[in-house]
């Protein structure tokens, strides 16, 4: 099945929802102008639908291979990433110092929306990148960003974070790669890394010239738990002086794990010192690797829930082709007993619908969430708190949207769907891992309810559900779902316990997701009331119409859930409830 870009709704929330000519009159975001913009998003959507998007299916059936020690991909996968460096996507926001275009992060999560909706598995490559270069531009040494920042913007070297190991998943305070200090010889001040990483992403490939992990490890006498984390760079071929690169690092891949999903990403067991030889050089701060890590995790976050807009997107345009070309059964009620395209009946019709609106709806909270993230960089510390605020949401709700709306297209199929050969069930089971990795949704609802509710002593939650009340009154229902949220929030603060909210965290981050996305919806559908994007005046509306009157409602449903308490949890024991 063909993808064809969504130029206009992309443009449509880079707009409305980021608010992109507000952050182009700062000097900072400058050349963000409106020509600069639309020749991005119709470019790099043409790069995508053109290239990438061709091999999806094929990295899907073939998968990577790990061989003699390298994993290989694909034919047509080097050369597709080749023209991508070439053509400079990878520097659209990267710092200008070291390549980078430095354009608003906004146009970046746009970039890599439309390589993932093209090709999700293959996305992930660049987009571990793009993290490696947020963490390396606040933590690093101007030596560590001179050495690798530069190949990592342009996208010759590609980047990876490691974190996971066999015994602490979850837990990284449980992690035991160690890092020892050199004292003498050619890597004086520099450390040897040992230890064992899982569910590493492209931790392995011959696409890019040069792998550089970001690894977390202990330094000797650290403290236990999360304090005693460092974090350092370990490139797979050391880096000489000049900038050319040298021998091999002591560190492997061990092996590729067979997913449900995402077959052409190498998902690695990665090794580093199986001969007490692998190198890596400190970023920031001994002690303090999770937080330089947290830098990169939470962009990831952010671009993991913009996944969820990807596999939406495209499994919307597979389903909606698939309704209009698959005739069966007359229409109920109509007089002309002809049988018609699945389209016109109403179920199914309810079903496209709902993958439309809750698709926009996504998308609308991604740029908004950018656009903040945006307006944070530039100073704004009440913008910066909101993006705070809204990352939960966006990679929590986000990447609950992108299956249930892959789901809906395979129900669209039918039997067809679960059919390989149709491509439906791949848009499914490439969903599936996105509500795990970059921190479960769970580890995000969970964030919202402790950290992020008493950010600023619970004004930064309450200052949005006040703004979408406010901006909703001639939306009563969605007025009504930020009041419950409001309701939820300070029942959560001022009367229940750590246990009470947690139990509640995930319909509360729902109930959240949702009133954000409604707003934001809102605002979308005024501005085309007012001109903006004729062209989807019919179509906006009514997929706005369907996420305020079906979905929002559904969201109010969620506030006994979210107020439920944590008792009724617990009364079976372990054994018991495990029967």
């Amino acid at each position: 099945m063909t993808y064809t870009p969504a130029t206009q709704d992309q443009l449509l929330a880079i707009r409305v929802n980021a608010g992109i000519d507000d952050l182009a009159n700062s000097e900072k975001f400058a050349a963000a102008e409106p020509d600069m913009v639309e020749a991005i998003v119709a470019g790099i959507g043409e790069f995508a639908a053109g290239e990438w998007a061709p091999l999806n299916r094929i990295g899907d059936i073939e998968g990577a291979k790990l061989e003699n020690g390298v994993v290989r991909l694909p034919d047509g996968f080097a050369e597709a990433y080749a023209h991508y460096v070439e053509q400079g996507w990878n520097a659209i926001s990267g710092p200008v110092g070291f390549g980078g275009q430095g354009l608003p992060f906004t146009l970046s999560c746009n970039v890599l929306e439309n390589l993932g909706t093209a090709n999700m598995a293959f996305n992930l490559l660049p987009m571990l990148s793009v993290g490696a270069i947020e963490s390396l531009d606040h933590h690093g040494s101007a030596e560590l960003q001179e050495k690798y920042l530069p190949k990592l913007v342009s996208g010759e070297w590609s980047g990876t974070m490691n974190l996971t190991e066999p015994q602490a998943g979850s837990d990284v305070g449980a992690l035991r790669t160690t890092a020892r200090p050199i004292s003498e010889g050619e890597h004086a001040g520099k450390y040897l890394i040992k230890g064992q990483k899982i569910y590493i992403t492209w931790g392995e490939h011959d696409l890019a010239e040069n792998i550089i992990h970001l690894v977390l490890a202990r330094l000797p006498d650290a403290p236990e738990g999360t304090r005693g984390i460092s974090l350092f760079v370990v490139p797979k071929y050391h880096v000489k002086e000049d900038g050319s690169l040298g021998s091999h690092n002591d560190l492997r891949c061990v092996s590729i794990e067979h997913k449900l999903g995402i077959n052409a990403s190498p998902t690695c067991v990665m090794s580093y010192g199986d001969n007490d030889e692998c190198i890596g050089e400190l970023v920031g701060a001994e002690n303090r690797g999770l937080m330089a890590m947290f830098t990169m995790m939470n962009n990831a976050r952010i671009n993991v829930g913009n996944q969820g807009v990807q596999i939406g997107e495209r499994a919307t345009q597979q389903a909606f082709a698939y309704a209009q070309e698959r005739v069966q059964s007359a229409r109920a009620g109509s007089p002309d007993r002809s049988s018609v395209a699945i389209i016109d009946h109403p179920d199914v019709r309810r079903m496209l619908l709902r993958m439309k609106a809750l698709t926009e709806g996504a998308r609308a909270l991604l740029y908004y969430t950018a656009g903040q993230v945006d307006r944070g960089t530039l100073g704004d510390a009440s913008a910066r708190m909101r993006g705070e605020v809204l990352t939960p949401l966006i990679k929590a709700w986000g990447t609950d949207i992108g299956i249930e709306v892959a789901s809906l297209g395979v129900q669209v199929h039918g039997g067809m769907g679960f059919i390989e050969e149709t491509g439906a069930a791949q848009h499914w089971r490439d969903s599936r891992i996105a509500p795990i990795y970059e921190g479960t949704n769970g580890i995000q609802a969970a964030d919202l309810v402790t950290r992020k509710l008493a950010l600023d002593d619970g004004a930064a939650l309450a200052t949005l559900a006040a703004d979408i009340a406010r901006d909703a009154q001639d939306e009563p229902t969605l007025a009504a779902l930020a009041a419950d949220c409001d309701t939820v929030a300070k029942w959560m603060r001022a009367d229940a316990s750590v246990d009470d909210r947690l139990a509640g965290s995930v319909p509360f981050c729902t109930m959240l997701a949702v009133a954000v996305a409604g707003w934001q919806l809102l605002r979308q559908l005024r501005a085309i009331q007012d001109g903006a994007a004729p062209e989807l005046a019919a179509t906006k509306a009514a997929s706005v119409r369907f996420f305020l009157d079906r979905i929002v409602p559904e969201a109010r449903g969620l506030t006994a859930a979210a107020t439920a308490g944590a008792e009724s949890l617990y009364t079976l024991t372990a054994e018991q409830l495990a029967g």
